[in-house]
């Protein structure tokens, strides 16, 4: 998405263009100047997209409707309005384009299959900047239409499966509604002989837990219709397995409180860390995790002295929930002196921020921060601190890369020192080549899912050799696979579903993008068409490499969801991937750069 804002004032030749090196590309209207001594520098008038909108045609639409959209644009006018079609191969396909208003055309529905269609309008300015519409969703019924109502994703205990008929004319229609195992068309019934409003409820507690697809049929004498298929519906009433994890006795500072949960079926939602004071039912929440590890960090001086007892409470995503035995008899006490190392992430590059928390009823008089090669007690002094928040800045160039560990010693105002547990196994990873950034665009028909259109751009700190990206490859469009995976197909949980890309069946070396989210079904994959193409970017001064991958239809698989969280995805580079010097990339990982947005 381009950022674009008003020019704010008329600058001299050598001002803009000294500004201009500075900058990304920000749209695509030109500046232009004359190359004479006098120097003129011209800027488009019109730097705002339009806005459009396309009026909702309502529903259930047969044979020639009227489509309507409404644009406006302050500085330069509306050029051309074009009211788009989603075909069945995910592809946006123009059914008009007009230049006045009213910005209106006829659809013939018969040219389309009857079903859910989706359409959309684009307007374009005289200034070329464009804008898309919300996306408006219609049922086109021709014939006889027989839609069953989605359930969702995951389903427990009693569910509404309501069927709709349409262009009944008078014929009278009784409906059933059946499921099959997935994938498996074995079709059972789940509801007979309804009669209008044709509302089934599908008891799933009867069923085992697992993946069906589902569907209605309508039936008039021998003619019998059927609904499109509704795939991939999750029964789960199973609850999801929990522990807590013992924190230890006595607690004191901050400290970290973990919790192990899985699910089989529809995967983990959240996990709940809760504490209550012993003798007490009032269970208090002190984290709400998401993603595995379920893991926090704890001040647990803001809790009153005394014995306490922690539990775990998970919820999977069709609802079940389930609570952890408790871990009992669990003392907080800081009237003594503690201390606690912050962990400064699995790996360090250029300068980091090491800190510490400490308190102690006598007073804190310093911290001093510590790192030592993994493995070993040869300590070194990195920074003392005798002032809150106890934390410095360290330069990791001055230390060879590899594996560190680090603690904290704090000394009281009793002149007695107290030690932190060991903060182990930390790399310090100073390769000139990394990964930099990591960022996705909408392009497809529906926001928050992987589809034709979306975009997704790498980008390296440096130049890359982009033979060692994949073998004589120069940079130009090349045909690659980009496959979706969930993360229970590759050890991690349903909220880390995976992007890596194929040439010929075989990985090419850009690493993994997490998506942080749950992109597709448990236990399913997806492969998808799409291009490959090197570009420049300009990262901290240096000249580096993006590349930019562009998703087309879908080759195989199914199960794709639509995310409405915003997460920060996390690129894990190939080290497989050189630099122009032959250096190779390191394999940290780099987390999405920018605000927090939904991705897709």
């Amino acid at each position: 998405m381009h950022r674009r804002g008003p020019l704010l004032a008329l600058l001299t030749a050598a001002v803009l263009w000294a500004a201009l090196a500075a900058m990304p590309e920000l749209s695509s209207a030109a500046f232009t100047s004359s190359s004479t001594s006098s120097a003129t520098v011209r800027a488009a008038v019109d730097w705002t997209p339009p806005s459009v909108a396309l009026q909702d045609p309502g529903s259930p639409v047969k044979d020639t409707v009227t489509l309507t959209a409404t644009a406006t644009d302050a500085e330069t006018g509306i050029a051309r309005v074009s009211i788009q079609h989603l075909t069945s191969t995910g592809a946006w396909s123009s059914i008009c384009t007009t230049t006045t208003a009213p910005y209106s055309c006829a659809w013939d529905t018969r040219t389309v299959s009857d079903g859910t269609h989706d359409l959309r309008a684009v307007a374009t300015d005289n200034a070329g900047y464009s804008s898309v519409s919300a996306t408006v969703r219609t049922t086109v019924a021709n014939s006889l239409l027989v839609v069953l109502g989605d359930p969702g994703d995951f389903v427990r205990g009693t569910v509404s499966l309501p069927t709709s008929l349409y262009n009944t004319g008078s014929t009278t229609y009784t409906v059933r509604v059946e499921y099959s195992p997935a994938g498996a068309n074995s079709w059972k019934n789940i509801c007979t002989n309804l009669t209008s409003p044709y509302t089934c409820s599908w008891n799933t507690t009867s069923y085992s837990n697992g993946s069906y697809d589902l569907r209605a049929a309508a039936v008039a004498g021998s003619t019998t219709t059927h609904s499109t298929v509704v795939a991939d519906v999750m029964v789960d009433n199973l609850a999801p397995a929990v522990s807590m994890t013992d924190p230890g006795s006595p607690l004191s500072g901050t400290r970290t409180f973990t919790a192990t949960s899985s699910d089989a079926h529809s995967g983990v939602a959240q996990v709940a860390i809760q504490y209550a004071l012993s003798g007490s039912s009032t269970w208090q929440t002190m984290c709400t995790l998401s993603i595995d590890p379920y893991s926090c960090r704890y001040d647990t001086t803001t809790l009153p002295d005394g014995t306490y007892s922690f539990r775990a409470v998970a919820t999977d995503a069709a609802g079940n929930t389930a609570t952890s035995a408790s871990v009992a008899n669990r003392v907080v006490d800081n009237t003594v002196s503690s201390v606690a190392m912050e962990d400064p992430g699995a790996f360090l590059s250029g300068t980091v921020t090491l800190a510490a928390t400490a308190n102690s009823s006598a007073g804190v008089t310093s911290v001093r921060i510590q790192r030592a090669p993994n493995g070993t007690t040869t300590w070194t002094d990195v920074c003392t601190v005798t002032t809150s928040p106890y934390r410095c800045s360290w330069d990791t160039t001055q230390v060879a890369d590899g594996l560190y560990d680090f603690r904290a010693v704090l000394l009281d105002g009793a002149n007695r020192a107290t030690t932190s547990s060991v903060v182990s196994a930390r790399r310090v990873d100073n390769t000139p080549l990394r990964g930099y950034d990591v960022q996705t665009a909408n392009g497809g028909a529906t926001a928050g899912k992987v589809e034709n259109g979306d975009v997704v751009t790498l980008t390296y700190n440096d130049q890359v050799n982009l033979a060692s990206i994949s073998p004589a490859w120069n940079g130009s469009a090349l045909t690659v696979t980009v496959r979706l995976r969930d993360g229970g197909v590759i050890g991690l949980t349903g909220k880390n579903d995976t992007l890596d890309v194929l040439r010929s069946g075989v990985a090419v070396n850009l690493g993994s993008v997490n998506l942080k989210e749950d992109y597709i079904k448990g236990g399913k994959t997806a492969t998808f068409n799409a291009t490959m193409t090197a570009g420049a970017a300009t990262v901290n001064g240096v000249p580096a490499t993006t590349l930019t991958l562009k998703i087309g239809t879908l080759a195989t698989g199914d199960g794709l969801r639509t995310v409405g969280n915003p997460m920060s995805m996390v690129w894990t580079p190939s080290t497989s991937a050189l630099d122009l010097f032959g250096n190779a990339c390191s394999a940290a990982p780099t987390t999405e750069l920018g605000a927090l947005d939904r991705e897709f």
